[in-house]
């Protein structure tokens, strides 16, 4: 199992206008607060192929909560669970169903991080703080941001051990084979009528990131609906963030749905990168995953617009892959459906084959097949 290199690297700066004063070296982990861990980790290792990496709870001295971590190559993910009535977890259990808590970044210094956000105007959430076990410690401390989902900066250059003090190995007997995800290409966050600049302003501002592209309601609109977006990125373009808002139109938009059920602003969705889409998507799908699809039409004339691809059109189309090109080069896409009982949060996985974009081209076909499973679910 591929684990996270804790070397601090001087990296490439991808995003020039992007002032990097933390700065960031990855995402280390993304945690989810979910009703039930235990049957969850099932699911993400059976359909997802995640491996078990770590664990924490009754037997490791925890009262309140358990969690899980799965790991596939460099994606990790926990997933937490409270063991008692009341407190934090239930609450947000409760606001929103199943959801990202936590986007932790993995740093240099935690403390530094801290200081620099909160003195930009972050409000703190976490309080720098060690965590120190027998393979050594871990300084984490964090920041709010839109909802209630908060950053997590973790410096684990002294850390040996299997994830962080205080979790222990975790090897269950069941483990399924992976499916080729490699790591976390972006994470899209929807937020309020009119609250997209504000959070970009929070990006630039409090973590140093700068703008790398925006689309407005004319580039992502239907017949029915709209909405607004911007991506921000940290220098080496390890971090992305698009943030996505409603717009005007003549139907509920899926921004709008996402709100409604989730009760506020929530990350929409993480896009998940692989190397061969192909087999990633065709196994997911043996696994049960379920994905949005397109009409047949849209291959009839995709390569005059995208031009020269690598891969034959044939299994791409039966797929539903979609395909989109910008100056350096093109990606493939596709997205599941919600992969929760609210139609809340769903994955992407692409492939980029050079392309730095986020596959503008496609907007109008994939919320035309959105607006298809809203009409079913009756909140178009």
């Amino acid at each position: 199992m591929a684990i996270l290199d804790n070397t601090s690297l001087q990296l490439p700066k991808e995003n020039p206008g992007a002032e990097d004063f933390l700065p960031l070296l990855g995402t280390d982990h993304v945690e989810l607060y979910v009703g039930n861990a235990k049957q969850a980790a099932h699911y993400y290792i059976s359909a997802w192929g995640f491996q078990p990496l770590a664990y924490a709870g009754l037997e490791t001295g925890l009262k309140d909560k358990v969690s899980y971590v799965l790991q596939q190559d460099k994606i990790r993910l926990v997933l937490t669970s409270p063991l008692r009535s009341g407190g934090p977890i239930n609450k947000h259990i409760d606001a929103h169903g199943d959801g990202v808590k936590a986007i932790a970044l993995w740093v240099d210094d935690a403390t530094k991080s801290h200081h620099e956000t909160t003195k930009r105007g972050a409000d703190s959430y976490l309080e720098p703080k060690t965590l120190k076990d027998k393979d050594g410690e871990v300084v984490l401390s964090g920041i709010h941001t839109y909802g209630e989902t908060v950053h997590i900066f973790v410096e684990r250059s002294n850390y040996n051990g299997v994830f962080l003090p205080g979790y222990i190995s975790w090897n269950p007997h069941y483990k399924a084979p992976e499916v080729g995800l490699k790591y976390i290409d972006h994470m899209v966050g929807n937020v309020g009528w009119n609250e997209m600049d504000k959070w970009c302003r929070f990006y630039e501002k409090v973590m140093g990131f700068a703008q790398l592209i925006s689309f407005d309601d004319k580039d992502i609109s239907t017949e029915y609906t709209a909405l607004m977006s911007k991506v921000m990125s940290n220098g080496n373009g390890r971090i992305k963030f698009p943030i996505n808002e409603p717009a005007e139109g003549r139907k509920k938009s899926q921004i709008e749905e996402y709100i409604e059920f989730y009760n506020g602003a929530g990350v929409q969705h993480m896009a998940m990168a692989t190397d061969n889409i192909i087999e990633t998507v065709t196994a997911l799908k043996n696994r049960g995953i379920e994905f949005l699809t397109v009409p047949a039409s849209y291959y009839e004339d995709v390569l005059d617009r995208v031009g020269e691809i690598d891969e034959d059109l044939m299994p791409l189309k039966e797929l539903s892959i979609l395909i989109d090109r910008d100056d350096e080069g093109y990606l493939l896409q596709i997205f599941t459906k919600p992969i929760l009982d609210r139609p809340t949060m769903f994955i992407e996985i692409i492939q980029r084959k050079g392309a730095k974009s986020f596959g503008k081209g496609n907007f109008k076909a994939l919320f035309e097949a959105i607006e298809r499973e809203q009409e079913s679910r009756g909140t178009l």
